[in-house]
């Protein structure tokens, strides 16, 4: 069997993580051969593997523009690569795909109205209308896919409300999954990283990993800590962020002035520690380095860093989303999404508490063994094969 996986859309974050953790599985199997579309960047990041044929294309930045390229070009090439199935991993189908097609569905800001009326409160027209229209071409893709993969049952059944499709053969959940070993292989801490991960005595550590985005609900979080640390006055607090909020990197789409206004107001410049981008490879050593750790978001569709929280040890609050439920079970603490009060009140709690804080933590670590790489490529490719099957039936 042949797949030809697009992959042009992973630049960043959860995309560029997903191709880096399923492709050595792909590569595990000796009767399937992959072929996979990418930028150079991100074959930069990604070693040689058999069985496993990277195709370098230069695409254009903006997401309209590329999603013309791939239309125009992807068919042929899929053609020439002898491909039986696509798996599309970008949210949008190729919408003349000459084989059978899996669509990757794990972008739920098409689907949510938090997020349509949070880019509105921010006045935000142009990523709203942006927004909009890929929510049309997305909910399209999802209907024109032989099959539609989500990342879990809650938002698979949220593309099938959205979409009005029943028909449960048409949307299925596959789990992410989650590579220990692979993730615990840290690298060698830079000394500047070392430095300020060094904690001292007495400090609760709170950690979000993230890159900036209004889905992310940075605010809610930012208003918590001064609630935290009234409550916990014999302790420092500290927050410590993958990403910087007065020097966002990651994409001029989002703008963070609105959390940059919160931090001198709130008392809270010594507590937010803003580590900036972190190399997957080191991110074991950040988790490890703390205490709780904390998600605000909104909405969601899996969220890895739950998992790598879990294997790390580490005690979880997290917004009450269903995906959130979903992954975590009981290994968290839940808080109403935009309640700042809400999430203090468990975090102190966990603070405060060290038999609840092991019980969350040894409740994660028996979760975290239900997510894997292994099986969810394995799932994939058991779906490719029937596809196969019922088109030369």
């Amino acid at each position: 069997m042949h797949i030809f996986l697009n992959a042009l859309a992973a630049s960043a974050g959860g995309g560029i993580t997903y191709v880096r953790n399923v492709l050595p599985h792909f590569a595990s199997h000796a009767e399937v051969q992959t072929s996979v579309a990418l930028t150079p960047t991100l074959r930069n990041e990604l070693e040689a593997r058999p069985n496993i044929h990277f195709l370098e294309w230069d695409v254009p930045a903006r997401a309209a523009l590329r999603l013309l390229f791939e239309q125009r070009r992807l068919p042929e090439l899929i053609r020439q690569q002898h491909a039986d199935v696509l798996i599309s991993a970008g949210n949008f189908a190729l919408w003349n795909s000459p084989v059978p097609q899996i669509l990757l569905s794990r972008s739920s800001l098409y689907t949510s109205n938090a997020f349509s009326n949070d880019l509105r409160k921010r006045r935000h027209y142009g990523l709203w209308f942006d927004t909009k229209l890929k929510s049309i071409f997305a909910a399209a893709s999802i209907r024109r896919a032989d099959i539609t993969v989500a990342p879990t049952a809650a938002f698979a059944e949220v593309l099938r409300s959205w979409t009005k499709i029943r028909m449960p053969e048409r949307i299925l959940a596959i789990h992410h999954g989650f590579d220990a070993h692979a993730f615990c292989d840290s690298g060698e801490l830079p000394s500047a990283l070392a430095d300020r991960l060094t904690k001292k005595a007495g400090t609760l550590r709170l950690l979000f990993v993230s890159h900036y985005n209004y889905y992310r609900n940075f605010a809610t979080l930012l208003r918590a800590l001064p609630v935290i640390k009234t409550r916990l006055r014999e302790r420092h607090v500290e927050l410590l962020l993958t990403c910087n909020l007065t020097r966002p990197e990651h994409s001029a789409s989002y703008r963070p002035s609105s959390e940059q206004a919160l931090i001198e107001p709130l008392g809270i410049r010594s507590n937010v520690v803003e580590l900036g981008a972190v190399p997957y490879t080191l991110l074991h050593s950040v988790y490890r380095s703390s205490d709780i750790y904390v998600t605000p978001a909104y909405t969601e569709t899996f969220a890895h860093p739950l998992v790598e929280a879990m294997a790390s040890a580490l005690p979880i609050v997290a917004s009450d989303l269903a995906v959130h439920r979903e992954i975590c079970g009981k290994a968290a603490l839940y808080f109403q999404p935009f309640s700042a009060e809400d999430l203090a009140t468990q975090v102190v709690r966990l603070g405060q508490d060290a038999l609840k804080r092991q019980a969350l933590i040894e409740e994660g670590q028996r979760r975290v063994r239900d997510f894997s790489w292994s099986r969810h490529v394995d799932d994939l490719l058991a779906l490719a094969r029937g596809l196969m099957e019922k088109r030369s039936a």
